[in-house]
């Protein structure tokens, strides 16, 4: 495992082993029988060529009446409870005594992207956001907390752990592309990223 700061991203590159890996796929795969993965609208209307769902106290959602946190999945279920295997990487990599309240996952197929974006649907910033890679690689892009300028990318493996905090909390970034292909990980392929977040 090494670690790399890359414009105040800590990056720690393969902090999670196979069996770890493993271990979060079948987490995940336990919140996804709870709250199905569904297709959000942007708030200009347009679909994400994401797939996501959600776990914690609050889950993620984007239609057209704009971006937001909400306490249940669009089939009106409570989200499912974070999974121990996933809170316990925020206290292995963050140190915080705060716990996320949400932890938002997102599944990539070979030609999904993530537009750049910053994350501010929070109430406070000064708790930093946590991202997990699983699957295929990843060209993670991050920009400025501003919108343009020059950017940096840096291909994100499967196992690696993110940390946007500090001067990187509320930088633009986003997803360019996949490398189809690069990890076996997931028996259908992809990418499916976690982020952890202090929601209130």
């Amino acid at each position: 495992m090494t670690k790399l700061t890359l414009r105040g991203f800590v990056i720690h590159k393969g902090l999670l082993d196979l069996p770890a890996q493993h271990a979060l796929v079948k987490a995940v795969r336990g919140v996804v029988r709870s709250a199905p993965l569904f297709r959000p609208d942007t708030p200009q209307g347009k679909q994400m060529s994401v797939r996501m769902t959600a776990a914690g106290k609050y889950g993620w959602y984007s239609d057209r009446a704009g971006y937001r946190y909400v306490s249940n999945h669009p089939n009106g279920a409570s989200w499912p409870a974070i999974p121990s295997q996933i809170l316990e990487i925020w206290d292995q990599v963050t140190g915080l005594d705060r716990q996320p309240e949400c932890c938002l996952i997102n599944y990539y197929v070979p030609d999904a992207r993530m537009g750049m974006h910053q994350d501010k649907d929070e109430a406070d910033f000064q708790w930093p956001v946590l991202s997990v890679s699983l699957g295929d690689d990843a060209l993670f892009r991050i920009g400025n907390v501003t919108r343009g300028g020059k950017t940096e990318s840096v291909w994100l493996q499967s196992g690696d752990v993110v940390v946007m905090g500090g001067e990187a909390r509320l930088a633009y970034h986003g997803v360019d592309r996949l490398r189809a292909g690069s990890s076996r990980l997931l028996p259908k392929g992809g990418r499916v990223n976690l982020t952890l977040r202090v929601v209130e």
